[in-house]
């Protein structure tokens, strides 16, 4: 019998192919859907004061409704690849630490929700050694300036143009601030997720394959709720960090430095700049992530 359980938590019997690759396709279905409302976050973090709505129909008047994918080619090709490692590193973090409770002679070799924060932390680290230059590239394309002011004529020329002003190590531009957006909130997705499913089973007392799908989908997507929620100011800095300018036109010394003239110009709201759209766009793809 089918079950709904995600694949990535459940214990811990030996996957086969092919429940690997119901997890690949899971997780690149997650992460190609979620690039494609991307632009107007950034642009509210990184140039535009105003709402996700008037920050859409300028877009849309300016620059047409092809905008709304600019810079979307590099996250497709590799967003969904990004969110395949998670998973497939969470299930391998998690095996560990099942491991080490067992060897310890817990009660339980299933993991507490610190635990699985840790997991989910470790995982969004292994990730982001590929997620940041993917990132930072879609970044500069969506905010590069429209028509004859374009900087990039596509992800090639973007990657060409940061290495050739700021050497191999420009592509990284910023990912200190990545990994610790990348551990916080992903250490927060999948504890969420699991404390969500726990408090479902316990309300309902069902077990957790006998779930309904909606249900599992609803927990998923309070999860991609708390993640963005507990996580976005790291993205703003982030943002700002690789949009700025290289050299003379650089205004962000380092991560602190950025988060220092983001509270000083904009207080609690500028490191928030962008959660609409973020919020927005987190319920759909993580309850479609973990429901299927």
């Amino acid at each position: 019998m089918p079950t709904h359980e995600n694949p990535v938590t459940e214990v811990s019997a030996p996957v086969d192919w092919r429940e690997n690759a119901k997890n690949l396709t899971a997780g690149a279905a997650g992460g190609v859907a979620q690039v494609l409302i991307d632009i107007v976050k950034v642009r509210l973090q990184t140039q535009t004061s105003g709402s996700a709505v008037s920050a859409a129909r300028n877009i849309w008047a300016k620059e047409g409704p092809a905008a709304f994918y600019k810079g979307t080619l590099v996250p497709l090709l590799g967003v969904g690849a990004c969110v395949s490692i998670q998973f497939g590193a969470f299930h391998g973090f998690r095996q560990l630490l099942e491991s080490y409770n067992e060897r310890n002679n817990h009660e339980s070799r299933d993991l507490s929700l610190t635990q699985f924060y840790l997991a989910g932390g470790a995982a969004g680290v292994t990730n982001s050694v590929i997620s940041g230059p993917v990132e930072h590239i879609r970044i500069r394309l969506q905010a590069q300036p429209h028509g004859a002011g374009r900087l990039y004529t596509g992800p090639l020329d973007c990657a060409k143009k940061i290495v050739g002003v700021a050497g191999p190590a420009g592509i990284y531009r910023g990912q200190v601030v990545t990994l610790l957006r990348e551990f916080h909130g992903y250490g927060v997705w999948f504890a969420a997720y699991e404390g969500f499913m726990a408090l479902l089973q316990a309300k309902t007392q069902t077990k957790r394959e006998d779930l309904p799908n909606w249900q599992v989908a609803v927990c998923g997507g309070l999860a991609g709720e708390a993640l963005w929620l507990l996580s976005h100011p790291l993205d703003v800095i982030k943002s700002k960090m690789q949009s700025d300018g290289f050299g003379s036109d650089q205004k962000y010394r380092n991560m602190r430095h950025a988060f220092q003239l983001t509270w000083s110009t904009g207080g609690i709201r500028g490191l928030f700049q962008g959660i609409g759209p973020a919020l927005l766009r987190a319920m759909p793809v993580s309850a479609g992530t973990f429901a299927t």
